[in-house]
């Protein structure tokens, strides 16, 4: 992972693993890494992941079971508000970004609703290509 130096290694860390969470390539009840583990998994120090750990139990993302390990928490409203918010600092850090560029709303969104039609386009050409190829 390559860590930017304007953020704290920990946060970044920590925005990793809840990304993973919320989009299930960690379910729901999975066991995370030993701290350790995870030190070695990220190139981090065992403190650092540490306070990843003491900061996601914080947070109600995961628990620790006395001698079994740290889990992401089986609470799914949980992850789905976990997923909502991270969604909405995305926006509102892309809102910050294009205020500076002094546009109305109106130019804003007619921008985003070209992506998403050419983003739409793209998707409709690969699902027809990949129908073709299962013709050929």
């Amino acid at each position: 992972m390559n860590y930017s130096t304007s953020v704290p290694i920990y946060l970044q860390v920590m925005d990793s693993i809840k990304e993973k969470i919320v989009t299930g390539k960690i379910p729901p009840g999975e066991k995370l890494p030993s701290g350790r583990d995870m030190a070695l998994q990220y190139t981090i120090n065992p403190n650092t992941a540490a306070r990843v750990y003491q900061m996601l139990e914080q947070e109600q993302v995961c628990f620790t079971r006395r001698g079994l390990g740290t889990f992401v928490t089986e609470d799914q409203d949980r992850i789905s508000r976990l997923k909502q918010e991270m969604a909405e600092k995305l926006v509102r850090e892309f809102l910050s970004g294009i205020a500076k560029l002094d546009m109305s709303r109106a130019e804003v969104l007619e921008i985003i609703r070209n992506i998403i039609n050419n983003e739409n386009d793209n998707e409709n050409d690969n699902d027809k290509e990949k129908g073709n190829e299962k013709e050929g």
